[in-house]
């Protein structure tokens, strides 16, 4: 049951959530306001850190041109007539936004155990900060692993948001399929064919022959792996090093790759190696089209929360990006 100081807190909780917004109601449905998107942006932010290196944007059309916002590649030179230019956008690269409706339930239970671990001020910030990484780490889950968008969706079949919104990958399997590739082998023999030996090969091949040539240098590429493919490289480094370097460099292997950062970020296909600035990755918001609804609702004994807004993903420069789907690692053939 929701005690008197759990009922206090999430009233003043409510009451000021609807404030921001211009209104004079706790419960609701409400537009969000420029100050509270800011807000709600900051919160989605220090919500997970990979949220952070990835680019958050409004823009002002349900479609429209993705723009590079990286604005890597050269810039300069001379023309015979008028001024040297590049433009910021690639050709056929679109952007289609849908409603999207991230809704959560907290149980007047857990508040009640929240006021009563707790002071007023660490209530408030566990209830704000409970909702904004839900659906943080939704915008996670369905960019690494949406390919559909369908009405209704159906979360007992797409538990990762498969049917939610078009994620990054599959925006560049139909936009420039040459940058997927469907499979690689890992195989430290060699013996495979058309295996490579460690993930270190592998990486540095996926930018020599995916990445466009005039991106292949750039130091602020990276490398994005499944945790599957991690583990079983990291294991087969461990049982291998004879020496306390090589057990370091096994150790170290999730941060750097073919001499790149790597990131291994929740939700990410298990298998999957990808390469590319994360700033590349895009979600894209309309804006003024951000809502909220909050109730509290007797019923079901739980306060409600809605985020309600038109929402998308895109790759502002899809020659800036390879990916492998799935990387097979062979196993060792017993004696």
């Amino acid at each position: 049951m929701l005690n008197a100081v759990s009922t206090a807190y999430l009233a003043e909780f409510s009451l000021t959530v609807a404030e921001a917004a211009g209104m004079s109601q706790p419960y609701g449905t409400f537009n969000i306001t420029p100050p509270m998107q800011t807000s709600l942006r900051q919160a989605i932010l220090e919500s997970h850190e990979f949220l952070g290196m990835i680019s958050l944007l409004t823009v002002p059309q349900i479609q429209g041109q993705v723009i590079d916002v990286g604005g890597d590649g050269l810039s300069t030179g001379r023309t015979s007539s008028g001024r040297f230019s590049r433009e910021m956008t690639q050709s056929g690269n679109t952007y289609q936004l849908y409603k999207t409706d991230s809704g959560a339930h907290i149980l007047w239970e857990t508040m009640t155990q929240w006021a009563n671990s707790g002071k007023k001020g660490e209530w408030l910030k566990l209830m704000k900060n409970a909702i904004a990484r839900i659906f943080a780490l939704d915008i996670l889950r369905v960019g690494f692993n949406g390919t559909s968008v369908a009405t209704p969706t159906d979360p007992a079949n797409n538990p990762m948001g498969e049917d939610v919104n078009k994620g990054w990958l599959q925006i560049a399997k139909e936009k420039k399929a040459k940058q997927v590739l469907p499979a690689a082998k890992l195989d430290p023999t060699g013996q495979a064919v058309g295996s490579y030996k460690n993930l270190d090969s592998l990486g540095q091949d996926l930018i020599n022959t995916t990445i466009a040539p005039e991106h292949r240098q750039d130091p602020d590429l990276v490398f994005v792996l499944g945790s599957e493919l991690v583990a079983a490289e990291q294991h087969r480094l461990l049982e291998s090093a004879n020496t306390p370097t090589e057990h370091k460099a096994a150790q170290a292997l999730a941060k750097t790759i073919a001499g790149k950062k790597a990131y291994v970020p929740p939700f990410f296909p298990p298998k999957g190696m990808w390469v590319t600035n994360l700033k590349n990755l895009q979600v894209l918001t309309q804006e003024g089209t951000q809502q909220r609804r909050q109730k509290n609702n007797d019923d079901e004994l739980r306060f409600e929360s809605n985020h309600i807004r038109m929402e998308g993903y895109a790759i502002g420069n899809l020659n800036k990006f390879a990916a492998i789907e799935a990387v097979e690692v062979v196993e060792p053939a017993q004696g």
